[in-house]
């Protein structure tokens, strides 16, 4: 990065800084309440703006829940007795209530059972905060339920049990600047490490998340919000992934490791009855994953199972694949379960009755219902697998057409495609030799010749595959931009990313954005003309 670039990078890094500090110049606020760092410059973090707070204090070593809270030296001594101070049920109009906890740890009995159905504003919110800097509070796992503008800041959850944080029907609610401990994966103790689901207005940023058998970060049916500059590691499954019609998210400047089936994913599988009006046909609408790491990943890096509208651009691949391929494009799974009795079943009914894609069948064998993929966007990102690596079985999966009796009254248009509108394209790939199958156009794989956006011909003419090697700068030190060389080298490679439509979108889904810019790299940086692709402009 040249001088004046750094000199840009530091300007916008103080003005990300200002955004996420500002709470430090409220009322009542302890110097030491600025304790999430500055996020990245990469893209738009939540803004919390300046809201009426009035402060309730906790001390989990030395305060006592018969004291006032008002100050730190008449602090209460649990996380319990400062939320039920706060009034349940009803929206608060006058003031918001910001919780100071200082430094200590608090066991499951000092926190709620529930953080249930506390009503902020976006000008009287709720924060619960560290008082004595990030990493200074542990908290065990949190469950949420029905909250509105509830903001967790500069803490650390730890959990061995299940969920260290569980967020159910939530509306606007932050993570940020915050550590999140689960299990080692290989333990088996820790399913899902972070879950949310049927909630709008989601924003994990800055965050630390790892330890999960499944996946890190689980989002059901959660509409409008972000993924920003976590670091989400050690999962079995997936790092994270967005399913069960989640729409109208931004998946921007995160590094995702060590993780088995994954990096990220756009859509998965999904109970039916578990997704929410009006978004009942895609796993994942209106998905952009740009500017982000994946590396040390078994599995692909990046997937789209059952995906409309997805971008994944401008992102930087290392060390991937190796038990399977590069990227998927596959079938979401969608079954109905999950719920005793009929309820769910007589959910299901409604959805399909609606016009949703589904099934009333109880069923997590074969006989689900195929979610296809349609207009998923692929443009310069850059792969690499080092010498004596490279994919297990080929490239890019792309599941084959599919007319199923699966399919038969689901609402799924048959045969069911997973390759419409699937454009890959400005793309750098090494991996494996030079004939290495790409896993396009086979019998039992989509792209076929007859595709006019997706076929081996146009893989092969629109991306460098193994012709162009690109070389990091210090992937053994955390450092995966391209070398000056490469990047100058790789300039020339990028291509214009189209805008989404939302014209064909099915009845009754709300459109979401259609730019599809990347303006800056995972750096700060702006991207220009001649920029490189992958997270790193160069």
């Amino acid at each position: 990065m040249d001088r004046g670039a750094v000199k840009r990078w530091r300007l916008a890094v103080a003005v990300s800084t200002f955004v996420v500090l500002a709470l430090s110049c409220l009322p009542a606020a302890s110097p030491a309440a600025a304790a999430p760092s500055a996020l990245p410059p990469v893209d738009s973090p939540y803004a919390i703006g300046r809201p009426v707070l009035k402060t309730i204090w906790v001390d989990p070593r030395a305060g006592s829940d018969g004291r006032s809270g008002a100050s730190r030296s008449q602090a209460l001594r649990t996380l319990d007795a400062a939320w039920q101070r706060i009034p349940q049920g009803k929206t608060l109009t006058r003031t918001g209530y910001r919780i100071m906890i200082t430094r200590g740890s608090l066991a499951p009995t000092a926190v709620p059972n529930y953080f249930e159905s506390r009503y902020g504003t976006a000008r009287f919110p709720i924060l619960i905060q560290s008082a004595d800097g990030a990493g200074s509070v542990t908290l065990p796992a949190v469950n949420i339920f029905d909250t509105r503008y509830l903001y967790f800041v500069g803490l650390t959850f730890s959990s061995r049990l299940g969920d260290a944080v569980h967020c159910e029907k939530c509306d606007h609610f932050l993570l940020r600047g915050n550590t999140v401990r689960g299990a080692p994966r290989e333990s088996g103790e820790i399913g899902d490490l972070v879950k949310i689901n049927q909630s709008q207005y989601v924003f994990l940023e800055s965050n630390d998340i790892s330890g999960a058998s499944d996946n890190a970060v689980d989002f059901v049916a959660v509409q409008h919000g972000a993924m920003l500059s976590n670091r989400i590691h050690d999962a079995g499954d997936w790092c994270a992934y967005a399913k069960g019609g989640s729409a109208y998210l931004r998946v921007s400047g995160n590094e995702f490791y060590d993780c088995g089936t994954g990096g990220f994913t756009a859509g998965q599988g999904t109970g039916f009855q578990f997704m929410s009006v009006p978004w009942l046909q895609y796993e994942a609408y209106g998905i952009t994953i740009t500017n982000n790491v994946v590396h040390d990943a078994e599995g692909a890096g990046f997937g789209v199972n059952g995906g409309y509208n997805v971008l994944i651009a401008y992102n930087t691949m290392y060390r991937i694949g190796t038990r399977d391929h590069l990227l998927e494009f596959v079938a979401g799974h969608r079954s109905c379960d999950g719920v005793p009795g009929d309820e769910g079943r007589d959910r299901c009914a409604a959805y399909l009755a609606r016009g949703g894609w589904g099934t009333t069948r109880v069923d997590d064998g074969e006989n689900y219902v195929r979610i296809p993929n349609r207009h998923v966007f692929v443009y310069d990102n850059v792969i690499l697998n080092p010498s004596g690596m490279a994919s297990a079985w080929m490239q890019i999966a792309v599941a084959a057409p599919y007319s199923g009796a699966s399919q038969n009254g689901s609402n799924v248009a048959a045969p069911t495609r997973f390759d419409d509108d699937l454009r890959i394209v400005g793309n750098v790939i090494w991996d494996g030799p030079a004939d290495h199958a790409s896993g396009l156009g086979g019998e039992d794989a989509g792209c076929r010749d007859s595709n006019p956006t997706c076929n081996e011909d146009q893989y092969r003419a629109d991306n460098a595959v193994n012709t162009v090697r690109p070389d990091l700068a210090g992937p053994a030190a955390g450092n995966y931009a391209l070398t000056p060389s490469s990047a100058a080298a790789l300039a020339t490679r990028t291509a214009a990313i189209p805008a989404f439509s939302w014209s064909d979108a099915p009845a009754g889904t709300p459109a979401g954005p259609t730019t599809n810019s990347v303006p800056r790299d995972r750096s700060g940086a702006p991207r220009g003309a001649r920029s490189a692709p992958g997270a790193y402009a160069g």
